[in-house]
């Protein structure tokens, strides 16, 4: 099929973007294209006007300072998955992004854009909702910051308005010495839609006990959710007692059920991948630690 009919922009800055955007509540923004046009060719989407926000300087580039990371919303995928900024300060998100769609696709896409598709199963937008990330929504009248938690409303829907672009994405910074993450997901083939994804991150006190732990899980229900672990504080690793946090964190989400799984599938990969990325996290924690001692670095 061919998409409907629509007019394209190119704007100059961020702020005529938002003009152009405001002005018309049935335009649409673009930087990759990766998710929005295949959408158009189906007519699942029709916007009347597509503003290309990708050439956009202010929304470009990956830094950091002591609290976050900070990336661009038309930063292209590849650049975050080979960016040894995300490597060394986000290192959950850089064991995320290889299984962001095909090398082609991340060779297009950009972050903001997966955010903003809000797929339920989308890795980049479980990595935000699992570590707590604020999301910068700007529009003519400045720049608003949502809580991943809240930017999320349902299967492919935001808190974006007509008028608002998202801008960027900052990543909380773990500045404990002993960190370690671990993504999981199950899907029909490697880079296809994920039935069900699990990204953790774990600190652990000198003494080995966990002293933090994060807890994202996707394609479970409409959205990526983020599962209680405050139990698991001061608790030493045990499988038995992750799985009963894991269970109990992800008991009263409404699962989804399609073609591609059922919800009682979906629920029972969700505590198996839930549990299993946390001890893997734990795992990884202790490794990083030790490398980081070989190195003199601790």
């Amino acid at each position: 099929m061919k998409s409907a009919p629509f007019d394209y922009a190119r704007p100059e800055s961020l702020a005529e973007a938002c003009a152009m955007l405001a002005a018309d509540e049935d335009a649409r923004a673009i930087a990759g294209g990766q998710s929005l046009i295949p959408m158009m060719a189906m007519r699942l989407a029709r916007p009347t006007k597509l503003v290309d926000i990708y050439r956009l300087p202010e929304l470009h580039g990956i830094g950091s300072d002591e609290d976050s990371v900070t990336i661009g919303a038309a930063t292209r995928q590849v650049e975050a998955e080979h960016s040894p900024t995300v490597h060394g300060l986000l290192p959950l998100l850089a064991k995320a992004l290889p299984w962001v769609g095909h090398p082609p696709t991340r060779n297009r896409g950009t972050v903001g854009g997966s955010l903003a598709n809000a797929d339920p199963a989308a890795e980049i937008p479980l990595v935000a909702v699992a570590l707590g990330a604020k999301i910068d929504v700007t529009n003519l009248n400045g720049v608003t910051t949502y809580d991943a938690d809240d930017f999320f409303i349902g299967p492919m829907l935001t808190a974006l308005a007509p008028g608002d672009c998202l801008s960027a994405v900052r990543f909380p910074r773990w500045r404990r010495a002993c960190v370690g993450s671990a993504f999981h997901e199950v899907s029909a083939r490697r880079s296809d839609f994920a039935f069900v994804a699990a990204a953790a991150q774990v600190a652990l006190d000198p003494e080995g006990r966990i002293a933090g732990a994060a807890l994202g899980i996707g394609g479970l229900g409409d959205r990526p959710v983020h599962v209680d672990t405050t139990a698991l504080g001061g608790e030493r690793p045990q499988q038995l007692l992750i799985g009963e946090v894991v269970r109990a964190g992800t008991h009263e989400i409404e699962a989804m059920s399609d073609l591609q799984a059922s919800a009682s599938y979906r629920q029972r990969v969700a505590v198996g991948l839930g549990t299993r990325a946390l001890l893997d996290a734990c795992v990884d924690a202790v490794g990083r630690d030790a490398e980081a001692r070989r190195r003199g670095l601790a």
